[in-house]
């Protein structure tokens, strides 16, 4: 699953969004990650083009997209229905013009947060693969954004920063234990939502993306071997 990266439109409740698919850099890479955005990003905003590369550099083939409010041209998100189609349309292109082994679901924060719903209502999929999981507004813990989460039952692994002002570790560990789920989440230590650390701590943002890129390798390795 090698080859030059492919632009698609991708029709969505008769519109259209946009997509790239980009390959693995790793020959008989069989596994494709659709990637979802953050509210406030899109496909071609550079976090999702850094994470994306690390990804591909680590065996996944990446398909970015827009959801259909910033194909618009607008940063207000479309209720979640609409995000949940958007998801759901480029993964059946995926299906259809790939045909990978391993489908893979996912994105940053609001993307990760719409894949993992989809999935929660049934749609079939490998696995998800969430970055920076918003398991709460900034300044609110107390809306916590679970309610479907223990309804999931493909593998999941999730990626959250230790700052994450998004998702506090503890209301996260407590979440956890009424999933059911085999989930593995991997805490990143001393990064922020952005997955962005302090000079002081003496890592990089390179650094992290190295460990996200490396943690979800193993893991996709995991789950090709039980799907085989």
């Amino acid at each position: 699953m090698t080859g030059a990266p492919q632009e698609w439109r991708v029709s969505v409740g008769g519109e259209e969004i946009s997509a790239v698919y980009e390959p693995a850099e790793a020959s008989g890479a069989r596994a494709v990650f659709v990637c979802a955005h953050g509210a406030g990003g899109g496909m071609a905003d550079r976090g999702l083009l850094n994470l994306a590369r690390v990804m591909r550099s680590h065996g996944l083939a990446v398909i970015r997209f827009n959801f259909l409010y910033r194909e618009r041209g607008s940063r207000r998100p479309d209720p979640m229905p609409r995000l949940t189609a958007c998801v759901s349309a480029v993964a059946a292109r995926a299906r259809d013009e790939i045909g990978p082994d391993l489908l893979i679901l996912g994105g940053r924060s609001m993307g990760g947060r719409a894949a993992s719903m989809l999935a929660a209502e049934g749609y079939a999929c490998d696995g998800l693969l969430l970055l920076a999981y918003p398991l709460h507004p900034a300044g609110a813990p107390e809306k916590l954004r679970d309610a479907h989460l223990p309804r999931l039952s493909v593998p999941v692994v999730c990626f959250n920063g230790t700052r994450d002002s998004l998702c506090r570790r503890d209301l996260m560990e407590e979440v956890l234990k009424g999933v059911t789920a085999d989930w593995t989440m991997h805490w990143l230590e001393g990064a922020d939502h952005g997955f962005h650390v302090l000079r002081s701590s003496g890592r990089t943002d390179a650094d992290v993306l190295a460990e996200v890129g490396e943690a979800a390798e193993a893991w996709v390795a995991r789950l090709g071997r039980a799907s085989g």
